[in-house]
């Protein structure tokens, strides 16, 4: 039997455990609370709960739009228009009796964010298609900035923009924090920031990573852009035009994807380019100040598997004409060739296309190339050739 002094040093031992945690729960979850119950008219200075915050999904969103809007910017297009003569009626109908004068016009057409002080900005290269546009991008205070230069990724819907920091003397281009799409988890929070419609620059969305890993065709002919995109993010946060190229984000404020697409046929279905793949295509660009893409030089059609047994030739890339001076005119690639294989890979349209495999391969990098090539007699036959790919990049 415990004695009445041990039974009181156990109360009072178990005392002081509950007020320590008591205690470590006020200095970690105060401040919420106190926030809260502020929120809603009540005085906290009687409860001791100065320090008292409750944890909830809207102070989490909240804390993140803080923390990045400041890096959400607008991208905005100039244009030359045509200009509708108002003293010549049949212009109306799209027939001038006239040359018709043109003008110039701005318009919001996507998003994008800051990844460095130095006037590097990340959108989609779809937003910034139009060649022949002036750019500029506007921040969330609606400082303006022009862009001066325009990288384009031949690969895939990426772009990089780059401004002059010290056009708005005072002002910081606040860059964001890169996450890991590596990490990221179907059911977890995602927080989109863009300008949809062009009109309603950083407008806020919240949802969660509905899915990892689609496939999905991007744009449309009609839109001029069209492009098949893998390994994508699925993601029910409301994104819609405009908010292409802004960031998805984590809870922590990190940018885990770029905002790209929207499905036309069913509500909440959005799509975004993993960090990831940003990042490992930054840091070939800062290596080399371009964008890369490894280049062999030939146009080609695939061959099905269905058309080379009706025709009793290899399944593979028909070669429907080769660069001159490229490296697979070098190597002794000709018209009429079909590329069987790369690397020992064979080449088939479903599984392996030509192109994708291409996109694996580093500029420089010697492959070897397997040709199926039909003689004079119609005899044909296969060799394998050396080829020392080279470099293709779009400014």
């Amino acid at each position: 039997m415990f004695s009445s002094f041990m039974r009181k040093l156990l109360v009072f031992v178990a005392l002081l455990l509950i007020l320590a945690g008591i205690g470590s729960a006020i200095d970690q979850y105060g401040p919420y609370v106190t926030d809260y119950l502020q929120t809603r008219g009540i005085s906290t200075p009687t409860l001791g709960l100065e320090k008292v915050r409750v944890v909830s999904e809207e102070s989490v969103v909240i804390d993140v739009v803080k923390k990045v809007g400041p890096s959400v910017v607008t991208v905005a297009a100039t244009s030359q228009v045509p200009e509708i003569d108002q003293n010549d009626p049949f212009s109306f109908f799209g027939f001038p009796t006239q040359r018709r004068q043109t003008k110039p016009e701005t318009q919001n057409i996507g998003s994008g964010f800051v990844i460095s002080k130095d006037g590097t900005i990340v959108t989609n290269k779809h937003v910034v298609s139009d060649l022949e546009a002036k750019y500029t991008v506007i921040t969330a205070t609606d400082k303006k900035y022009a862009v001066e230069k325009i990288y384009r990724d031949p690969l895939n819907d990426v772009a990089i923009l780059k401004v002059n920091p010290d056009e708005n003397r005072g002002v910081t281009l606040v860059p964001v924090t890169l996450g890991d799409s590596s990490k990221l988890q179907v059911g977890q929070m995602a927080i989109a920031i863009g300008t949809p419609l062009g009109e309603f620059n950083n407008s806020v969305t919240k949802g969660i990573v509905s899915g990892l890993g689609r496939g999905i065709v991007a744009g449309s002919p009609f839109e001029g852009f069209v492009e098949k995109l893998d390994n994508v993010i699925q993601t029910d946060a409301a994104i819609s035009p405009g908010n292409s190229g802004g960031p998805l984000l984590n809870s922590s404020g990190q940018v885990i994807g770029i905002n790209t697409a929207v499905s036309q046929n069913g509500e909440n279905l959005g799509f975004a380019l993993p960090i990831n793949l940003v990042k490992e295509r930054m840091k070939a660009f800062n290596q080399s100040g371009q964008f890369e893409r490894p280049y062999l030089g030939v146009s080609y059609k695939m061959i099905t598997r269905q058309l080379a047994l009706q025709n009793d030739v290899p399944e593979g890339a028909y070669v429907q004409s080769v660069i001159k001076d490229s490296p697979a005119d070098k190597a002794g690639v000709r018209d009429g060739d079909i590329i069987t294989s790369v690397d020992g890979v064979k080449i088939e349209e479903r599984n392996n296309e030509l192109g994708k495999v291409l996109e694996k391969k580093k500029v420089g990098q010697s492959i070897k190339v397997g040709i199926w090539t039909e003689d004079e007699s119609g005899k044909g036959s296969t060799d394998e050739i050396q080829v020392t790919l080279g470099n293709a990049t779009e400014q």
